[in-house]
């Protein structure tokens, strides 16, 4: 398992509930949904460069979890939302393995999800080096008698939706009129024509959240900050995200503006930490915090996945973001400057966190919260 040295335990860390001060019986049992293609992903870090053609490069890392749309899920789950995922999974051990990682290992509701008999999973090998990733990836669409068509998703208090040029997801529509916050994520398009009228299911999202490039390229804009304004004009929240530069947002509604720097760390693997970054907003998001503190925290939990291997296996939970903050508060108590490179005025955006995290042992850093193999044995 993907659960250190066998440890079956869901992994909530630390108890914390993000929501408990806003849960009220007659709520929606989920907090947030998904559905997507869950893939085994396999990852190589500690390259020291790309792969050669014709020679055989070695890694002195490597990781096994489930990834694909299963990142964010984890990420979700970890953060102390109820999370519900829809996705197919094949019979073979690979899907078996990801099924029982995000089911007994997260604590993931799986009841939307489907197992495909005869249908292979879908794999990706990611390798990292010079702070960037390559991928390869193999499979097939799952059956479409078979594979989770969710018309109609879950009372949840939001969604989260990859959203494709040219494709309508019936769900979408239907989970916004029911009352569930919908947050959009979009990939490259491959189309090349990077046309917002193309994303029809943007209408129904409460935010939108792309990179840089993705957003400066769907309203042909220069500059990141500019494209986030565009983006405010045809959605609520624009939230674009700048890589080593931290965040903007712009709120279509109210006109404010949060401009957040990203946390300097050493980065092991990117793998996945767009979606954490998405998890951590939308945990701020539900919780009600002010935008500044939504952007702060999404940035921070995705500096803190790309310490660790992998997506699903470097998400971070409230015992990682403890361990952090009670690290630099307790350098910026005895020094200068802390020990990653920020003064303490800088860490002072931070300070929200202060009466949500638990009190847990810094002893160990940063934590390592997983084995990185699909399996050992157990001795009896």
């Amino acid at each position: 398992m993907n659960l250190a040295e066998g440890d079956r335990t869901p992994h909530r860390t630390a108890g914390v509930d993000p929501l408990a001060g806003l849960r009220r019986p007659a709520d929606p049992p989920v907090d947030v949904y998904l559905t997507g293609t869950v893939f085994l992903d396999i990852i190589f870090t500690g390259l020291d460069s790309a792969p050669v053609r014709g020679t055989e490069s070695w890694a002195r890392g490597m990781g096994s979890s489930p990834g694909g749309v299963a990142n964010m899920a984890t990420a979700l789950a970890r953060l102390g939302l109820r999370t519900s995922l829809a996705a197919a999974f094949g019979d073979d051990h690979y899907g078996e393995y990801c099924w029982d990682a995000l089911e007994s290992g997260e604590g993931i509701d799986l009841t939307g999800s489907r197992r495909v008999g005869g249908w292979h999973s879908p794999v990706t090998v990611s390798m990292a080096y010079e702070d960037e990733r390559t991928m390869v990836s193999h499979g097939h669409e799952a059956p479409v008698d078979l594979a989770p068509v969710p018309a109609h998703p879950p009372r949840a208090r939001a969604a989260v939706a990859a959203l494709a040029p040219g494709v309508r997801a019936p769900w979408i529509a239907e989970a916004a009129r029911a009352g569930t916050r919908v947050f959009g994520d979009v990939g490259w398009d491959d189309t090349g024509a990077w046309d917002l009228d193309a994303l029809p299911d943007l209408e129904h999202c409460e935010a939108f959240l792309p990179n840089a490039a993705e957003a400066m390229r769907y309203t042909r804009t220069d500059c990141p900050r500019a494209a986030a304004r565009a983006l405010a004009d045809r959605v609520p929240l624009a939230v674009v995200t700048l890589g080593s530069q931290g965040a903007y947002a712009v709120d279509g509604r109210t006109g404010e503006t949060a401009d957040v720097p990203a946390i300097v760390v050493d980065a092991l693997d990117p793998t996945g930490a767009g979606d954490v970054f998405v998890a951590g907003f939308v945990t701020g998001t539900l919780a009600g915090w002010r935008l500044a503190d939504r952007l702060a925290f999404a940035g921070l939990t995705a500096a803190l996945s790309v310490q660790e291997f992998g997506g699903s296996l470097s998400a971070p939970g409230w015992t990682e973001v403890a361990a952090w903050w009670r690290r630099v508060r307790a350098y910026t108590r005895t020094s200068a400057r802390s020990a990653h490179g920020h003064d303490p005025q800088a860490l002072r955006r931070y300070a929200f966190l202060e009466d949500l995290v638990p009190e847990v042992s810094t002893a160990a850093w940063p934590l390592r919260r997983a084995v990185p193999t699909i399996g050992f044995g157990r001795s009896a």
